[in-house]
């Protein structure tokens, strides 16, 4: 994965902007805003996206890039790779088939089957529901859209980085959350060694920061309060691989430390969040992760399929 690879992705999504994908703000503030010791803050609202999260992007490239059978489209998700596929597929008038585990929330199932998708609830994690999804397609044919390790799914959301430095030129510092590692991958790819990337997990999924310890991918039990977007279970190929290149940074983060940023962007910002999303200020707000003062910081915030109740 590469810069020419997301370059490509732009080129074929540049007519979906504006029609069915969003460039989503850019929102600079001074880290004293956020009761922070840095420069600026900047939070890229992501969660403004088309099916409320940064998926859109990827799933679209991959859907654009390769043939689609009269059977559909198919794939395993927590939720939000699942909705972005079901809203591309419907945008492209094709069908959409999504494995969800049992722990993927009742609001993101109920904006798939409202987006017409078929839903297949099964398996405790993201794991199995992966390995079901994976035999449905054997049967049907249906183009699989893998929800972060697939070269046009990780150049999607590649193109996120690119709107940054677009958008505001470069920051010092991008902080991400990881799950598969798909985002993670594509800012990565993107920035390369000109801003430090800063990859972030909950202490209950930490699929990138155990791959480090052991030296190579491995499976990781995940659960906790972000587990429905950060769950994979383990690190993806193509995510693995650029981070090892580009990404020295590997932070975890308590699901206290996750749910208290998630409702500070809430109260305060007016932010309505996922607990994903809300990993880049918990990593400020804890001091797990510490920026100069002179430094531009940027807060990719990723996702907003959520129950609001959850805020309260």
């Amino acid at each position: 994965m590469n810069r020419s690879e997301i370059d490509s992705a732009l080129h074929r999504l540049d007519a979906d902007f504006g029609v069915f994908l969003r460039k989503t703000p850019l929102w600079k503030l001074s880290g004293a805003a956020l009761g922070l010791d840095c420069a600026e803050i900047w939070l890229k609202l992501e969660h403004l996206q088309v099916g409320g999260s940064f998926k859109a992007r990827g799933m679209l490239n991959r859907l654009r890039a390769q043939p689609i059978p009269a059977s559909g489209v198919i794939v395993a998700s927590g939720g939000n790779a699942g909705i972005a596929t079901a809203a591309a597929a419907r945008a492209l008038g094709v069908p959409c088939e999504v494995f969800v585990p049992v722990v993927s929330p009742e609001a993101k199932q109920a904006r798939l089957r409202a987006l017409g998708a078929r839903v297949v609830v099964t398996g405790a994690a993201y794991a199995e529901a992966l390995q079901a999804c994976l035999a449905r397609q054997q049967d049907t044919g249906a183009l699989l859209t893998h929800a972060y390790d697939q070269p046009e799914v990780v150049a999607g959301a590649g193109t996120l980085a690119q709107e940054i430095e677009q958008q505001g030129g470069l920051p010092d510092s991008v902080l991400v959350s990881v799950g598969g590692g798909g985002l993670v991958a594509g800012i990565a790819a993107w920035f390369e060694q000109r801003v430090r990337v800063v990859a972030l997990e909950p202490e209950l999924a930490p699929t990138l920061y155990r791959a480090r310890e052991a030296g190579q991918p491995v499976d990781v039990a995940v659960s906790g309060v972000a587990a429905d977007s950060l769950g994979a279970g383990r690190i993806g190929g193509i995510a693995w691989e650029v981070t090892q290149r580009h990404v020295k940074d590997a932070l975890l983060l308590s699901d206290e430390a996750i749910r208290a940023a998630q409702r500070w962007l809430w109260k305060e910002m007016k932010l309505a969040v996922e607990p994903a999303a809300a990993l880049p200020l918990a990593a400020l707000q804890t001091g797990r992760y510490r920026p100069r003062a002179d430094e531009k910081v940027c807060l990719i915030v990723c996702g907003a399929n959520l129950d609001p109740a959850t805020l309260a």
